[in-house]
């Protein structure tokens, strides 16, 4: 029997998936009661400066503000729990669901499982993390690859992408790349903003380690004009494919 978990102003309120009879059991109740101790962990690590930046960048107002190394000194603390991990992620806070996907088990998700949790991310950042600490060490991570990467859902489409990039870096056998940029090129200047970046990343990495097609990766780059004019520190490398292409090349050598 699963459990769905919703914030409420009276606190945590839980209640079960189905409308069936059901006995309760000691594990749901430990449950709840380790959820409400770790939500209020996240609570008082809340940070106002956090909390304005998320809001920012697209996050919602069911979020504390809790800074990520804060979330990752929290998940370090707690360690791998699925069980408290999945109820964080029903609650559908920010924070609860990132410090969710580092306590989460990979392999006790069953593909639709993981399809439904990608498909229900409303930020990037939560995005970001599910991809790197959960998605890509999911047994059946190529099967939703392919599915992903032509799906009209931009989370979903994202997480392809960002499988895909992985691919070309560490696993490129069987990968078409002339027909994957022929795909960036006529896509990706259309593409939803969650999806560009991770089509982005495919692109400068294509360009980054195969030679064959850096020209062909440096001109889409230059053509499509995205990330051009991005905004990013002197310490960074700026995410316009071109520049980031040239300056990961010349340390190469």
């Amino acid at each position: 029997m699963g459990w769905r978990y919703t914030l409420t102003k009276k606190g945590l309120a839980a209640e079960p998936r189905s409308r069936i009879e059901f006995k309760w059991d000691i594990s749901a109740e430990i449950t709840i009661m380790t959820l409400k101790e770790t939500l209020t962990q996240l609570e008082a690590l809340g940070d106002e400066k956090r909390r304005a930046h998320n809001i920012k960048n697209g996050a919602g107002d069911n979020q504390f503000g809790a800074k990520l190394g804060d979330i990752r000194k929290l998940a370090k603390k707690i360690k791998t729990n699925h069980e408290l991990a999945m109820a964080l992620w029903e609650t559908g806070n920010i924070d609860a669901q990132l410090l969710a996907t580092l306590l989460i088990k990979p392999k006790s998700l069953t593909a639709d499982e993981m399809d439904r949790m990608v498909r229900s991310v409303t930020f990037v950042q939560v995005a970001d993390w599910l991809n790197s600490y959960v998605v890509k060490h999911h047994p059946d991570k190529e099967t939703l690859r392919q599915g992903w990467m032509a799906d009209d859902d931009p989370m979903a489409a994202r997480a392809g992408w960002s499988l895909t990039t992985e691919r070309v870096v560490k696993s490129p056998e069987g990968i078409d790349l002339p027909a994957l940029l022929e795909r960036i090129e006529s896509e990706m200047g259309g593409a939803a903003p969650e999806v560009q970046w991770t089509m982005n990343c495919s692109l400068a990495e294509i360009g980054i380690n195969f030679p064959a097609h850096r020209k062909r990766a440096l001109a889409i780059g230059e053509t499509l004009g995205i990330y051009r004019d991005y905004p990013c520190s002197k310490s960074c490398t700026s995410p316009f494919a071109p520049i980031w292409i040239n300056e990961m090349v010349s340390r190469q050598g």
